[in-house]
């Protein structure tokens, strides 16, 4: 009898922790922006991101000339000195990081000519970025706006 019992409770609660419906995973912003814009060593979950299209406190950003300055203060480890050519140069955690405008890799001065109302969302990966040259500090990835983007 006390086998039989023993069975029947086991066989309920077996029964009870598999017949539970898993809860699907709600992606966050983060995620939604990382599936959308980035691809391949870009696609990390790691990294600070920021939805330049549609998040409100981004809109003081068009204001500035260059991007990097309106990053420097805004994350943290993120330093931007500016060069004797006027060029900015982004560190992280005192290592040069490397620039990406749409995963091309690109020079400190490319970022003067990005008008700012182009860009549509910026993700900076901190520590060593195997996927670029010259940035063992990280990178800044930007992401400009496509035309699927536009609304």
């Amino acid at each position: 009898m006390k086998k039989l019992l023993l069975s029947a409770i086991i066989l309920t609660s077996t029964i009870a922790v598999f017949s539970q419906k898993r809860a699907a995973h709600i992606k966050t912003a983060e995620e939604k922006l990382n599936d959308q814009y980035c691809s391949g060593m870009f696609n990390t979950p790691d990294g600070t991101y920021f939805d330049m299209l549609n998040d409100n406190t981004t809109l003081s950003a068009r204001s500035y000339l260059n991007i990097l300055d309106w990053l420097q203060g805004r994350v943290a480890g993120l330093q931007v000195y500016t060069l004797k050519n006027n060029d900015r140069l982004p560190l992280i955690r005192n290592s040069v990081a490397g620039i990406f405008v749409d995963e091309v890799y690109r020079d400190p001065d490319y970022l003067n000519s990005l008008p700012v109302t182009d860009i549509a969302m910026i993700k900076i990966i901190k520590g060593p970025f195997l996927g670029g040259f010259n940035s063992p500090g990280g990178a800044v990835a930007i992401y400009t706006v496509g035309t699927d983007d536009d609304e």
